[in-house]
């Protein structure tokens, strides 16, 4: 297919929006930004040229940027040391830990080099290339396609040119579509698939006002942790093993030990997540009304159980810790996006524009001709999605938060995939997956507990049970055989007995054996786990039959809406985050909540002290305490405020994925990291509000007292370049 001159002009065109339409809201691919207002950033503080942040060739700051899967890290050092979050790094931090050693609690610091742990599971991704490749993936597309078509078609045609670019090199490649389709680009990483865990605080300093404060301000969080990424003695990507030497990055970012002042400018370069401005008012109002509503409720459900078994124990409470700050921040999440939705009347002011729109279209006949059927049709492709979407959430959920029947599903679907040509099997069970497949499954161990996974199951078991009859599961009412209320609750826990009994699931040993299985042979085995999970698989697979045809019924319609936007609006629309490496800017700066409220763009250590109760999460190391009664602040003084800032605010527009992004000052040093946006900012993915809208970042200085004062990292220090 033809890609439209219109479309392709408007790609080329819509980077260049004056000046006033970027300030502060925007996340920039890194790769554009010769787009930028550069007098503008100029006047406000920044020292560097674009090609000094991102020249392509390796030797921008960019390039001391690494993606953590979900969060962000910056190299620090020439030894491939990498700082990034607390929160960030937590997973590993939990699967490290055992009572007897409980990182969590305590902290951790390697002495040496040769004391630096494995964090199971991370993988540290430097950018290698950009490429746009939109006519060659959208050269698959034929005129009369159905929608399904269509997505099939896109699908391999990229998994063909990940391969082209993937043969023969030590890189792996995504390719990632911009403005829903409209345009799509190639990304190459160097991938270091040995990533240690150097220093990490305590949790009364890296979580330090734990959920009572996430997403507030003030904050006094040390949410900082460092990694290291490593390569085989050859320099090539390699798994864990003991020979294995630092990664040499070709960039990596001086630490600041003079911190931000206010209205300082700062950039973040990091990875952000999904954003949604350009989501249509039928988008918002399945948010709104059903999504965030009922994601809410089941969290809620799910965390109380975790919290329940913690109690159990400190082996439980290590094992459920990761589910359990997922949840808590969602929730927080979740609810601060609804307040905001409401607050910023997001749902009415989608449809007015989507009126005005209209009105332009009407005003506008060729264009009405090419485009007036977009919006129609964009809102009965949402009213086929809600006849499958309960069931389809709901089965992902219970494979997620249950670990025996994700393990069973991850082996009921490559015993299908595996017989397929390589070039034919789903994304995620290619060749270039069996290595982390098999990882996955070897790590679940590390927060496995049986009969926390066991109430996991039964709760989305009853779930399942009452769902509407035109959404429900067979492989769950095979089971309950027609029962419901006392009698379905009997049936399940009977079940639940024989799957737990009858499975080697919870043995690393035979997830590994199983996977190695043909099929015949796995279902042979008569595992009661993977027997349910290939039933389930079944319905999955039948499932994503209608997802993918809905996702290639959204591609179609949404380029299509966007172009027509862009061409409505002249060509200033940026991307939304797709979680490709994006530069945002603004400056250090507080911000009124409410009427006669106002914040200050920092706090400090005497704030730290201030709440301090003794208890989680407001349990500060004595340490510490000591440190600011004495006033020991050394050199990491702010001489204005007398004090050690700890967190800071910037107008920088993130979201989530940014987590541990480096926040760096106009002269490419490193001045903190990102961990977080204030409350006010949550809904912000969806409508940016310049007044209100937040980073909070933890300030360098703070990270650097912590290591000198206070845990003695004089190593860490020694290997930083620290201006």
């Amino acid at each position: 297919m033809r890609i439209p001159v219109l479309a392709l002009a408007l790609a080329c065109a819509l980077f260049a929006a004056p000046p006033a339409l970027v300030a502060d809201e925007g996340m920039w691919p890194i790769d554009m930004l010769d787009k930028l207002p550069w007098t503008e950033l100029k006047a406000m503080g920044l020292e560097l040229r674009p090609n000094q942040i991102y020249d392509g060739q390796g030797r921008g700051l960019a390039h001391a940027i690494v993606g953590l899967g979900g969060g962000t890290g910056s190299f620090v050092s020439p030894n491939g040391l990498i700082l990034t979050n607390h929160h960030v790094a937590f997973r590993a931090i939990q699967r490290a830990s055992t009572p007897g050693h409980n990182y969590i609690a305590d902290g951790f610091f390697a002495a040496s080099l040769a004391d630096e742990i494995q964090a199971p599971g991370y993988n540290a991704w430097v950018l290698a290339g950009i490429e746009d490749v939109t006519k060659k993936v959208l050269s698959a597309v034929a005129d009369g396609m159905s929608d399904l078509e269509r997505h099939r078609a896109i699908e391999r045609r990229i998994k063909e040119l990940v391969a082209e670019a993937e043969r023969g090199r030590d890189v792996e490649c995504r390719i990632v579509p911009f403005y829903e389709g409209l345009q799509y680009k190639r990304f190459t990483s160097f991938v270091c698939k040995d990533v240690r865990i150097v220093y990490a605080p305590p949790a009364s300093i890296g979580n330090y006002g734990g959920d009572v404060d996430n997403w507030m301000w003030p904050r006094h969080t040390g949410d900082f942790t460092f990694l290291r990424a490593y390569v085989g003695p050859n320099g090539a990507p390699a798994e864990y093993a003991a020979e294995n030497v630092p990664y040499r990055p070709a960039v990596f970012l001086p630490m600041s030990a003079r911190g931000v002042k206010e209205n300082d400018f700062t950039m973040i370069v990091g990875f952000p997540g999904r954003t949604g401005r350009h989501t249509t008012s039928y988008g918002v109002a399945h948010l709104q009304d059903d999504f965030y509503p009922k994601r809410i409720a089941i969290f809620r459900d799910w965390l109380g159980i975790l919290q329940e078994e913690a109690k159990r124990g400190p082996d439980a409470a290590i094992k459920a810790a990761s589910f359990d700050q997922m949840l808590n921040n969602s929730i927080k999440n979740n609810e601060g996006m609804l307040e905001g939705f409401r607050k910023g009347t997001l749902l009415q002011k989608k449809i007015d524009t989507e009126k005005s729109f209209s009105t332009w279209l009407a005003m506008n006949p060729d264009m009405h001709a090419k485009y007036g059927d977009v919006l129609p049709a964009i809102a009965a492709v949402y009213e086929e999605r809600n006849a499958y979407h309960e069931k389809s959430t709901l089965i992902a959920l219970m494979t997620m938060g249950c670990q025996m029947l994700g393990a069973g599903s991850t082996l009921d679907r490559w015993s299908v995939e595996k017989t397929k040509p390589d070039i034919e099997r789903d994304p995620g069970y290619q060749e270039r997956d069996v290595a982390r497949m098999k990882q996955r499954l070897r790590i679940i161990q590390m927060s496995y507990d049986p009969q926390t996974d066991r109430r996991v199951l039964r709760y989305f078991l009853g779930l399942a049970a009452e769902l509407p009859v035109n959404q429900r599961i067979a492989a769950v009412d095979a089971a309950l055989a027609g029962a419901t209320g006392d009698d379905a609750a009997a049936r399940i826990d009977a079940w639940l007995d024989r799957l737990y009994a009858g499975t080697k699931l919870g043995s690393p040993e035979e997830r590994l054996r199983m996977f190695e299985l043909p099929r015949e042979e796995l279902l042979a085995e008569g595992d009661a786990f993977v027997d349910f999970a290939a039933a389930l698989g079944a319905e999955k697979r039948a499932l994503e039959e209608r997802e993918h045809a809905t996702a290639g019924a959204f591609q179609r319609l949404g380029s299509r809406y966007i172009e027509a936007v862009m061409t409505w609006k002249g060509g200033a629309i940026y991307p939304d985050a797709n979680g490709t490496m994006r530069l945002t800017y603004g400056r250090v700066k507080g911000y009124r909540p409410r009427d006669a409220v106002q914040y200050r763009h920092v706090t400090t250590l005497a704030g730290v002290v201030e709440k301090h109760t003794g208890e989680d999460p407001f349990d500060c190391p004595p340490g510490l305490l000591a440190l600011a009664e004495a006033m020991d602040y050394g050199p990491y003084e702010d001489a204005s405020i007398g004090d050690v800032p700890v967190n800071f605010l910037n107008t920088c527009d993130i979201t989530g994925g940014n987590s541990g992004s480096p926040v760096v000052n106009g002269r490419g040093e490193c001045v903190g990291a990102a961990f977080d946006g204030n409350y006010e900012s949550i809904s912000s993915d969806y409508l940016f509000l310049k007044e209100t809208t937040r980073s909070i970042n933890v300030e360098s200085r703070y990270i650097l007292f912590i290591l000198d004062r206070l845990s003695g990292a004089k190593r860490l220090l020694e290997e930083m370049k620290i201006r």
